[in-house]
């Protein structure tokens, strides 16, 4: 099947622009997919790129800086992935969120980023649909839309431009090393791919790929629903979700909502945007059940009850499909994106849970400073694989 340079594993959000982005430097560069391009975890999430959902420091700075590369590429493509900017409101039901939300707000603020605490006024202002109980929220104005499925195929119809070569259908079956541990060639179902470099971008997948060449990648399928709408009144503006969703998405903050055991049990925190089409996505959950990618009738009830405690008039709307997917959570909750120094030519980009779709940009752009030895935007040690050496793992969990 020929030499490339670099051979990426994976054309969802990070696998394809992991491959623009070192096209775009001049690699040769094979993208090897078992299915089609975006069709898993990129092909059942949502549709935006948000700083407002992530912690202070590294992980808003990646979200951040991801954002103002989508701005530039919705600008140099040809391919409409339509990308804008309307912005996000977190919405707090309670006195206690708002103060919690109060000093994240303050966090972020102090480290340059475009954040505002509004009251209960300015909300209805805002969306006029809203429960008119609520104490308050986050109003975050870089915060970003898109329609994933296009960006993914953007990605991969300008890297083609730059000589990308696709092997969709593909399935990896091996990686072949020399005497010295090194990779030498990717062994595929259709014959063996000859590099030097093999960049691991499967998400949930990714741990599969490290078995071949005998290391654990902490890396678990974490489960998430959301329903579409019927096409109806603009019910919203932009992304609006309640505080309860970062607090769900992080296990290490212990916060306890109000809510019935339904939503309790299932993990559910609400969250709503608009689409392009005139209708609404609206989820969502994150939970622990392996590979599988079943909507459940349980779940979707839970986010019924959910989304109608925070915009009543979704109780006259009505749900025409729902779909899930699973989310690659990383253990510590940042993403994997470095060489493996005990396989030389591996590199992993994987491990960004939900936000594959936010962080692909930046994702793909620091990949590409990393293997040309470039100065990266940010330091990135702390998304280095070497960070789990020595340790093991069980569940989702460190032993």
């Amino acid at each position: 099947m020929s030499s490339f340079d670099v051979v990426v594993v994976g054309a969802g959000a990070i696998g394809s622009s992991v491959a623009y982005h070192l096209t775009k430097k001049g690699f040769g560069v094979a993208l090897v997919e078992r299915g089609d391009v975006a069709g898993g975890t990129s092909g059942h999430c949502d549709a935006v790129a948000l700083i407002c959902d992530k912690k202070p420091g590294i992980d808003t700075q990646m979200g951040y800086e991801s954002i103002q590369v989508f701005k530039q590429l919705a600008h140099d493509f040809s391919y409409d992935f339509e990308f804008h900017q309307p912005g996000s409101l977190y919405v707090c039901e309670t006195e206690q969120e708002l103060e919690v939300a109060s000093e994240y707000v303050k966090q972020q603020q102090a480290d340059g980023y475009d954040m505002h605490l509004v009251g209960n006024y300015e909300m209805q202002q805002m969306e006029p649909y809203l429960a008119k109980d609520l104490q308050g929220g986050i109003w975050t104005v870089p915060d970003s839309a898109m329609n994933p499925l296009k960006l993914c195929f953007a990605f991969v119809e300008e890297s083609k431009k730059l000589g990308l070569k696709l092997f969709d259908h593909t399935k990896v079956v091996g990686i072949g090393r020399d005497e010295k541990g090194a990779v030498e060639s990717v062994v595929t179902d259709k014959g063996k791919i000859n590099t030097k470099t093999v960049i691991n971008c499967a998400g949930v997948w990714a741990p599969e790929l490290g078995k071949l060449v005998g290391i654990d990648i902490p890396i678990f399928p974490r489960k998430g629903t959301n329903l579409v709408s019927e096409k109806t009144t603009k019910i919203c503006h932009q992304k609006v979700h309640e505080f309860g969703y970062m607090l769900s998405k992080f296990e290490d903050i212990n916060f306890k909502r109000n809510v019935s055991d339904l939503v309790e049990k299932n993990n559910v925190a609400f969250a709503i945007e608009p689409t392009d089409a005139d209708n609404f996505l609206i989820g969502g959950n994150r939970e622990y059940k392996g590979f599988s990618i079943a909507p459940e009738i349980e779940v979707m009830r839970a986010i019924a009850e959910r989304s109608i405690r925070f915009f009543p008039i979704l109780k006259e709307v009505n749900m025409i499909r729902a779909y899930s997917g699973v989310r690659p959570y990383c253990v510590g909750h940042l993403p994997i994106v470095s060489e493996v120094e005990e396989v030389p030519g591996f590199w992993i980009a994987a491990g960004h849970e939900g936000d594959g779709i936010s962080l692909s940009p930046i994702t793909g752009k620091m990949v590409a400073q990393l293997m040309t030895g470039e100065k990266t935007d940010f330091d990135s040690d702390q998304l280095k694989f070497s960070r789990f050496k020595g340790k093991t793992f069980t569940g989702f969990e460190e032993e």
